[in-house]
């Protein structure tokens, strides 16, 4: 699975932003997709997974402000981003597994998209 991530920018504190991740293949419906994201001199943070069944998962950073979706037909897998705020700001990800445990952790997933920047300003 090939994975390009798309749609960072910046946006002022309180915007949106959609982010969105292409994958190759025929067997996209099949993983579970998640959305990572790192700050300068942090650790990879996990941010939302979407499972084959459409089961999602947030960590409380980002729950009620972001909101993970696919759209299998279109091989793609979007991240809507409200309420932003500049502890927002990092480079997001796209990952791909087709593991059924530890989904929120980056070492899980086997297929990495390159990182896209979302820079919010204050």
């Amino acid at each position: 699975v090939q994975l390009q991530a798309s749609g960072g920018g910046l946006v002022q504190a309180g915007g949106s932003l959609r982010l969105s991740c292409a994958a190759s293949g025929q067997t996209f419906s099949t993983y579970t997709m998640g959305w990572f994201r790192q700050a300068p001199g942090k650790e990879r943070e996990f941010v939302a997974f979407i499972t084959s069944n459409g089961g999602t998962y947030y960590p409380d950073s980002v729950k009620g402000r972001f909101t993970i979706s696919r759209t299998n037909a279109e091989n793609t897998v979007w991240l809507q981003m409200s309420s932003l705020k500049p502890e927002d700001t990092a480079v997001y990800s796209c990952a791909a597994t087709r593991r059924t445990f530890g989904l929120s952790i980056s070492h899980y997933y086997d297929y990495w998209g390159q990182g896209t920047l979302v820079t919010v300003s204050s």
